[in-house]
């Protein structure tokens, strides 16, 4: 992380994403700040920012209506890479861009998710990206979606309640098809780690792990990830 990349405060990321330059490490990713979805790369050198390294793109489309974001980047095996942006409005309708030679394409919409509040990237797969979601209830869902058009997104109830709480839910592999979940409740500025088994609805294991250390009071949170991120928790 850097301080001073941005002028203005972000207001949601999706995942960074990190890998080695020949003079440090290289961190590049989409933010929304305001209404304006950005790209950011940056070098840090000797874990220093470098300043004259700072790169932004600004996209001109209007993002102002998003209220949860993530970035799907799938790079493994022979698959033609892709990279897909996930964006919830404050209508409930989910909507998805994908990466062209031309710029970002609207390749699906789908209505019906007002009451989620979070969601982070558990799966991604040649043909569907999966989410973990949390609603104002206190549900947990996961949204499996298929890259096909039109977007037909798949939804499983995992849990019925105590999650309502959080604003933020963070996700990292863990070990060969499992999750590794961080939730953040801006309320109370406290967040709590679990285990989350390979998804399969309600029979899914989740074992919380507690209250994670720390006060947690970031206007945005982001995953960091690797060029090369297998996601197989679904």
């Amino acid at each position: 992380m850097a301080a001073d990349v941005f002028d203005d405060q972000v207001r949601l990321s999706g995942s960074m994403f990190a890998s080695p330059d020949p003079r440090g490490v290289f961190v590049a990713g989409h933010v929304i700040i305001g209404s304006t979805l950005i790209y950011s790369a940056y070098t840090l050198v000797r874990g220093e920012l470098d300043p004259d390294s700072i790169h932004r793109e600004v996209d001109g489309g209007e993002y102002g209506d998003i209220v949860a974001f993530e970035e799907s980047r799938y790079r493994e095996g022979t698959s033609v890479p892709r990279t897909t942006i996930y964006g919830l409005r404050d209508d409930g309708v989910l909507s998805r861009w994908t990466s062209t030679s031309g710029g970002w394409r609207v390749t699906g919409t789908s209505p019906g998710f007002a009451p989620v509040k979070a969601i982070a990237l558990i799966s991604k797969t040649r043909s569907y990206d999966t989410f973990l979601a949390n609603t104002r209830g206190g549900a947990l869902y996961t949204i499996h979606i298929p890259t096909t058009a039109p977007m037909k997104p798949v939804v499983k109830r995992v849990r019925t309640r105590t999650w309502q709480g959080f604003e933020f839910l963070i996700a990292q592999k863990c070990g060969n098809q499992g999750t590794l979940l961080l939730g953040i409740d801006k309320d109370t500025q406290s967040a709590y780690l679990y285990a989350v088994g390979h998804a399969n609805g309600t029979a899914t294991v989740i074992q919380g792990l507690g209250k994670v250390p720390g006060t947690f009071n970031d206007p945005a949170y982001f995953r960091f990830a690797a060029p090369i991120d297998p996601l197989l928790g679904e």
